[in-house]
């Protein structure tokens, strides 16, 4: 997989004890990757990354601490960093908006400060959000080219991420700029919404469903109509680790803005995401908020991933179906097992994309 690109490459993680940090670990160390994560404790309980039993550095620290991060950066000397530390969550962000635009923009800074300053780093990728664009509501897909924006602190804060990107690549990273050193390649990543085993966080759909039925309680959906890019989270993790791969095989055009999200026809709405769960685990029920005093949240969203097929030949792997079957069946077996299947469902999703003739799953080596 991946060229075996990963095998003994030391690779460090931000955000690692969050829900997309914990699968991409995980998935390293199946690659044979010797990983280092960087992170403040989880935030939740229960919470995925203790159920893994990694066998990862975990340094659990704030990437706003400027010292301690390039000190670990120094000492572990990783060649390529993953950026996913941040506060993810649209409604926290109003409710804490310094806290949210200090982490997502100076976090970042920091990230990509303390990379500068690490001669073993070659390759950079930084991960925000399809939330980063300007969105005008409209029907079609959001491509790379599309201006940076957000209406509420946390979207404008993914989007001030991506142009912090920008400006370091520009600045500090660009290949025909023989002053910084070793070439080291940047690329950021958004993703659209992602689901899968793991994920209690706050004000979020499924973790909220999965929530009420441990807690036998009614789940309310406050924005039933609102459509999304539904995806599971191996999916943007395959794109992520495709990137990667070309970034430290020395490939400069890959260092740049990337989509990685569904096909069209698995953007549902929060209403038939419910449905579908409540199809496959009827243990729950659900009511539609009636206020109206809510604050904004974008009702259509959908990302343009043709750049990603096109030129990294990165497709998704499994449909919108599948990946609420393999949701519900991880949930399922951690509520009643207390144990996480996560490696389990990362074989079944490479086997599924060998069989499909994906080309990060074969032994392309190019």
């Amino acid at each position: 997989m991946f060229a075996g690109i990963y095998r003994g490459k030391r690779v460090l993680v931000t955000g690692h004890t969050g829900f997309k940090g914990s699968w991409l670990c995980l998935w390293l160390e199946e690659l044979g990757a010797q990983v280092c994560g960087y992170s403040l404790a989880p935030d939740t309980d229960p919470a995925h990354f203790p159920l893994l039993d990694l066998k990862a550095r975990s340094e659990i620290a704030d990437i706003l601490d400027y010292q301690h991060l390039a000190q670990v950066m120094a000492d572990f000397q990783p060649e390529i960093v993953f950026h996913l530390a941040a506060q993810p969550l649209v409604r926290r962000g109003y409710a804490q908006p310094l806290e949210t635009l200090n982490t997502n923009v100076m976090g970042t800074a920091h990230v990509l400060e303390a990379c500068r300053g690490a001669d073993s780093v070659h390759a950079v990728v930084v991960i925000t959000s399809d939330k980063c664009y300007e969105n005008q509501e409209w029907i079609w897909g959001y491509r790379e080219t599309n201006p940076m924006g957000g209406y509420d602190p946390y979207s404008a804060s993914k989007g001030c991420a991506e142009l912090v990107v920008s400006s370091y690549r520009r600045s500090f990273f660009q290949p025909s700029n023989e002053s910084i050193g070793p070439e080291t390649l940047l690329a950021s990543a958004r993703a659209g919404n992602v689901i899968g085993g793991g994920d209690w966080g706050e004000d979020r759909l499924v973790p909220d469903i999965m929530r009420a039925i441990a807690a036998r309680e009614t789940v309310t959906l406050r924005n039933p109509g609102a459509t999304r890019p539904w995806q599971h989270v191996l999916e943007p993790l395959s794109g992520y680790l495709l990137l990667g791969q070309r970034l430290l095989q020395g490939r400069p055009e890959c260092a740049c803005g990337w989509n990685f999200g569904p096909a069209d026809e698995d953007a549902l709405t929060v209403a038939q995401v419910a449905e579908q769960i409540k199809a496959r685990w009827d243990a729950f029920s659900y009511a539609v908020e009636t206020t109206t005093n809510q604050p904004h949240e974008a009702g259509l969203l959908r990302l343009d991933c043709t750049k990603a097929r096109t030129e990294l030949s990165w497709v998704p792997v499994w449909k919108a179906g599948t990946a609420l079957d393999k949701t519900v069946d991880w949930y399922r077996t951690y509520y009643q097992q207390g144990r996480s299947i996560a490696s389990e469902q990362i074989g079944e999703y490479v086997r599924d994309a060998t069989s499909q003739g994906q080309i990060w799953a074969g032994d392309e080596s190019e």
